[in-house]
C-alpha cells in the first residue's frame, strides 16, 4: 500500500483513539521485532451475531488500519469462534428446544443443527451466520474455529505447556474462586469419552511428562486421557491466555465486563511463556432507561433494527464515537448518528490540505482511509423526518416529489444514499415519531405572529434559497416575547420563536433549520400549513 507521507506524519501525533492504540503496537513491534501483527476478536457462537459483535470487529479494524498507516509491518485479523464450549442451556430461539435436551453440555459443534439446514452442527450453523454477517459489512478477516484448532493439534504444544504449568495456573485461578468452587476447579475440561459432554470435574492426577490427566467420568470410572488432539479444552479464562500465547496475539479489545479478568488472562499468557497482547477495554451499551444491554433480556437494539431505520455507516460512526463512554443504544440515537455521518463526510472533502483534521474525522476510520465523495444536495435525515410529518407520504416517491421540486437535478439514481434515507425516514417516522406527535393550538399572540410569517413568505420568489427564507423567519420573530438583545446591541431572535414553530406546525419540541424545511416543503405548502395550524386543524 502506498502511504501518503503527510498522512503518516499526522498519524504519529493524531489524538484519534485508533491512532493512540496503534502507536502502542508500533512500540511493541519495535521492541519484539515481530514481522507481523495479529489482531483478534472472540465470539461465543451460542447465539447469533449481534450489535456488540459488529462494534468489536469494526473498532478492531479501525485500530488495524491506523497501525497500517503508521507502520509497514503486515497485519492479520483473526475472528475466533469459541465453538467448542459446551451448550450450557438451550436457546429459546431454536424451533424445537426439547430436541436439544440430550445434547446439553456437549460442545456446540457436536450439537445437531436445530434449524434443519445443511450444517453439520449448531456451532457450524452459527459460525456460518457469523461469517455471513462479517462478509455483509465487508470486513477483512480470517475465521478460526476453536474445535478445529483444538482437534488439529494447533494448540497441542501450548496445552502440554499448560499441563507443565498446571500448579502455576491454579495459583492464579484459585484466589478468584469461592471455597466450594476451589475444591472442584481444574483449568482443563475433558470431553467425556462416554457421553461427549464437556466435564467440569477436578483432576485426580496430572502427569505433565506423559501429557495426561486423570479424572472421574460420568459413570464413576476413572479415566486417564491425553490433553491434546481435542480430547480436552481449557476453561474460558485460561483459554484466553493460552490462545494469546499459542497464536501470538498482539491486540484484542473487549468489553468492560472482561476488565477485571484481563490481569488473569495476561498472567496465564505470561506463565505460558508469551507476552500478553495490548488491550483496549470499551464501555458497554445502555438501553433507553440506562440499564446494561443484555442478549438474554433483549433490551437493546439489534443490527437488523438499526439497518431498518438507517445506513450501516451511521452505525459505524456510533461505534467510533467515544468507545470508552457508556452510551444509550436505542432508537432515538439513530437520526443524530445519520446526520452526523453526513456532516463528517462533507467536512472530509474540505480537509484535503489538512491531514491532521482528516485523521480526526471519523469517516477516515469508518471507510478505512478511503471515504466516498458525499452526495450533493444537503438534505438531512431530520429534514426528511419533518417532511414525512407534513407530506402524508406512504412511500418514498412522495418524498421525492418534494425533493425534486426543491432540487430538480436530484434523482434516486444519482443520489442513492438520499434515496435510502428517504425510505428509512418514512419507516422511522411511522414507528417512532408519529405516535409521539403532539400538536398544540397557538395562543392569540402566536397566531398573529404565524399569520405575519405566512404573509412574509408570500413575498418571496417561488424558489427562494433556504438562507433567504430563514432571514424572513428571523425578521418576523424579532418581536416580543421572542426578541433578544445581542452583544453588539442588535436585536436577535430567541429559541422560543422556533420552539413555537416546531410545536404548533410540526407537533415536535425541536427540529432542523426552519428555512431549510420551508424550502424543501415549499412556500405555498408551508403557508397552507400555517393556515391549518391557526385554525386548529392540526390538533386532534
Amino acid at each position: 500500500m502506498t502511504v501518503d507521507p503527510a498522512l503518516r506524519a499526522a498519524a504519529e501525533t493524531s489524538k484519534a483513539w485508533p491512532f493512540e492504540e496503534a502507536r502502542k503496537l508500533v512500540a511493541r513491534i519495535k521492541r519484539t521485532g515481530k514481522q507481523e501483527v495479529l489482531f483478534e476478536t472472540g465470539y461465543g457462537p451460542s447465539g447469533l451475531p449481534h450489535i456488540g459483535t459488529f462494534g468489536e470487529v469494526a473498532r478492531t479494524t479501525m485500530v488495524r488500519r491506523a497501525f497500517e498507516l503508521l507502520c509497514d509491518v503486515p497485519t492479520r485479523l483473526l475472528c475466533f469462534s469459541d465453538d467448542m464450549d459446551g451448550m450450557r442451556k438451550i436457546p429459546e430461539t431454536v424451533p424445537d428446544p426439547a430436541a436439544l435436551k440430550p445434547y446439553l453440555h456437549m460442545p456446540l459443534t457436536s450439537v445437531p443443527d436445530p434449524f434443519g439446514g445443511t450444517y453439520p452442527s449448531f456451532g457450524d450453523h452459527n459460525n456460518a451466520m457469523l461469517r455471513r454477517f462479517l462478509d455483509t459489512f465487508g470486513f477483512q478477516y480470517e475465521f478460526a474455529s476453536a474445535t478445529e484448532y483444538y482437534k488439529s493439534g494447533k494448540f497441542d504444544a501450548m496445552l502440554l505447556r499448560a499441563l507443565e504449568k498446571f500448579d502455576d495456573i491454579m495459583g492464579v485461578m484459585l484466589p478468584t474462586l469461592g471455597e466450594e468452587r476451589q475444591a472442584t476447579y481444574s483449568p482443563f475440561l475433558p470431553i467425556s469419552p462416554i457421553s461427549g459432554r464437556v466435564l467440569y470435574v477436578p483432576m485426580k492426577k496430572v502427569d505433565a511428562k506423559a501429557g495426561t490427566i486423570t479424572f472421574t467420568d460420568e459413570d464413576g470410572t476413572d479415566v486417564t486421557m491425553e490433553v491434546t488432539g481435542g480430547r480436552t479444552k481449557l476453561q474460558w479464562k485460561p483459554d484466553f491466555g493460552m490462545r494469546w500465547a499459542a497464536l501470538g496475539v498482539d491486540f484484542e479489545m473487549f468489553g468492560k465486563d472482561h476488565q477485571t479478568n484481563a490481569p488473569i488472562y495476561d498472567r496465564i499468557c505470561e506463565i505460558l511463556g508469551a507476552e500478553a497482547p495490548e488491550h483496549y477495554v470499551y464501555e458497554l451499551f445502555l438501553d433507553d432507561v440506562g440499564q446494561k444491554i443484555s442478549k438474554s433480556k433483549g433490551n437493546g437494539l439489534t443490527i437488523d433494527e438499526w439497518l431498518t431505520y438507517a445506513d450501516p455507516e451511521s452505525l459505524a460512526l456510533f461505534m467510533f464515537n467515544k468507545p470508552r463512554e457508556a452510551k444509550r443504544l436505542y432508537f432515538d440515537v439513530i437520526p443524530r448518528a445519520v446526520d452526523d455521518y453526513g456532516a463528517f463526510l462533507s467536512a472530509y472533502q474540505r480537509q484535503a490540505d489538512k491531514p491532521v483534521d482528516r485523521l480526526m474525522n471519523p469517516v477516515w476510520h469508518i471507510h478505512e482511509g478511503n471515504p466516498p465523495a458525499p452526495e450533493e444536495g444537503g438534505i438531512s435525515f431530520a429534514l426528511l423526518l419533518n417532511l414525512a410529518a407534513v407530506a402524508n407520504a406512504h412511500d418514498k416517491s412522495a418524498l421525492w416529489g418534494f425533493i425534486q421540486r426543491y432540487q430538480p437535478a436530484l434523482t434516486p439514481e444519482t443520489h442513492p444514499r438520499l434515496d435510502l434515507l428517504a425510505k428509512h425516514a418514512l419507516r422511522y417516522f411511522d414507528d417512532f415519531v408519529k405516535p409521539k406527535k403532539q400538536y398544540r393550538l397557538p395562543t392569540e399572540e402566536e397566531a398573529l405572529a404565524l399569520n405575519d410569517l405566512a404573509a412574509a413568505l408570500a413575498t418571496l420568489p417561488a424558489h427562494a434559497a433556504p438562507d433567504e427564507i430563514q432571514q424572513k423567519v428571523y425578521d418576523v420573530g424579532r418581536r416580543d416575547p421572542y426578541k433578544t438583545t445581542q452583544k453588539d446591541g442588535s436585536v436577535g431572535v430567541g429559541q422560543g420563536w422556533f420552539n413555537m414553530l416546531y410545536q404548533v406546525l410540526l407537533g415536535e419540541e425541536k427540529g432542523p433549520r426552519f428555512g431549510s424545511f420551508v424550502a424543501l416543503y415549499g412556500l405555498d405548502n408551508t403557508r397552507a400549513l400555517i393556515g391549518r395550524a391557526v385554525k386548529g386543524e392540526l390538533v386532534r
